[in-house]
């Protein structure tokens, strides 16, 4: 254990020295030559697999300054690097990517959640970051390391045992203080990333979908519920996530389980379900699962929909789109009688581009 190499007061001190050398304080700036140093020795000598798999079981302002170090560490560049990443990181990324999974694991304790949480969204500004979090896998037998940079087939489905999907029972089933940290997290991993997240969801979408409607959508917690179900619109809204939305809006299941997000007797939760429920309203080519549900409860919408927040008269927005919404169901057919059902193997709904203009003007927030 690393408790055991030192007492408890001689390795803060030098966690601290640590810390200083790699950012200096408000009367000592640190030296090039001394930062250089300590990088490549920290590389060298493996400490950062020791220092995250430990973290937990220092002293807390030992845990903020280990913290410090690590992502200054990551954030080092040698004099005239034109790499994309930070070197250090790079070279973490291509040798020791583990330390990046170590570092999600972090979330499994309470103590470890915040440190380890702060390096990583610092360190997820960086695409490669995002990839080592979504593409890994359970360890190769070989016990080869995975080359983010030339390995990744990322057209290959996820088994759904790597790290990304742990984020789903951190987020749903932790403490209020770790949950709350894991869902930063994967947030920002989501919409940070728009190009790469858009790529990996589309390979895994009924997985990540099984995932986000019953744990996060549906969970017992208010604030995953609400913060779930706000940035599900966003994802949808996002031309980036063009693709995702299509299919999100086609199935009639997923419009059920955002309707019933609507009767919520919590104000923000029906608040954030009613930006999404609008974009299965907004779509012009609606699946017939869809129309056919939309349909059936016409009627129990118009009687819904004008009392449904009626409290917020001063978001004009809001107002503007519920208007909206109560025009787009009165138009609707008054019988499923008109509806044709799909041909076997064709593919039901889907927003065409030129409709994609429509959903796009009718929800966004600002």
């Amino acid at each position: 254990m690393l408790i055991a190499w030192q007492t408890e007061e001689d390795l803060s001190r030098t966690l601290t020295l640590m810390k200083v050398t790699l950012q200096g304080t408000p009367e000592l700036e640190a030296t090039p030559d001394a930062v250089y140093q300590l990088v490549n020795s920290v590389l060298a000598e493996s400490l950062l697999p020791i220092l995250v798999d430990n973290i937990h079981r220092l002293p807390f302002e030992a845990r903020k300054d280990t913290q410090t170090i690590i992502s200054n560490v990551f954030r080092f560049r040698n004099p005239g690097s034109t790499s994309p990443e930070p070197d250090a990181l790079k070279e973490v990324l291509r040798r020791q990517p583990e330390i990046i999974i170590a570092l999600c694991n972090g979330y499994d304790r309470r103590e470890s959640a915040s440190p380890c949480g702060g390096i990583l969204k610092e360190a997820l500004k960086w695409d490669a970051v995002a990839a080592v979090i979504l593409y890994d896998e359970p360890a190769d037998p070989s016990g080869k390391t995975i080359d983010i940079y030339n390995d990744v087939d990322v057209t290959k489905p996820s088994t759904g045992q790597g790290i990304f999907w742990k984020f789903f029972p951190w987020i749903d089933k932790s403490s209020f203080e770790v949950s709350a940290d894991a869902f930063d997290c994967f947030r920002l991993l989501l919409t940070k990333h728009k190009q790469l997240v858009s790529q990996y969801i589309t390979t895994n979408f009924t997985l990540f979908f099984a995932q986000y409607n019953a744990t996060l959508i549906q969970s017992d917690s208010y604030v995953t519920k609400r913060q779930s179900l706000k940035l599900l619109g966003e994802i949808l809204l996002d031309r980036q996530f063009y693709e995702v939305m299509t299919r999100y809006v086609d199935p009639g299941d997923n419009l059920k389980l955002i309707m019933y997000q609507l009767k919520d007797d919590r104000r923000m939760v029906q608040y954030e379900a009613f930006h999404v429920f609008k974009i299965f309203a907004a779509n012009p080519n609606k699946s017939y699962e869809v129309q056919k549900f939309l349909i059936m409860n016409k009627q129990r919408l118009l009687k819904f929909l004008p009392k449904f927040l009626e409290e917020r008269t001063e978001d004009e927005q809001f107002c503007d789109e519920k208007a909206w919404l109560v025009k787009a169901i009165g138009n609707l057919p008054d019988s499923t009688s008109a509806l044709r059902a799909p041909e076997v193997g064709k593919q039901a709904g889907g927003v065409s581009v030129q409709g994609q203009q429509q959903v796009s003007s009718a929800q966004v927030r600002s």
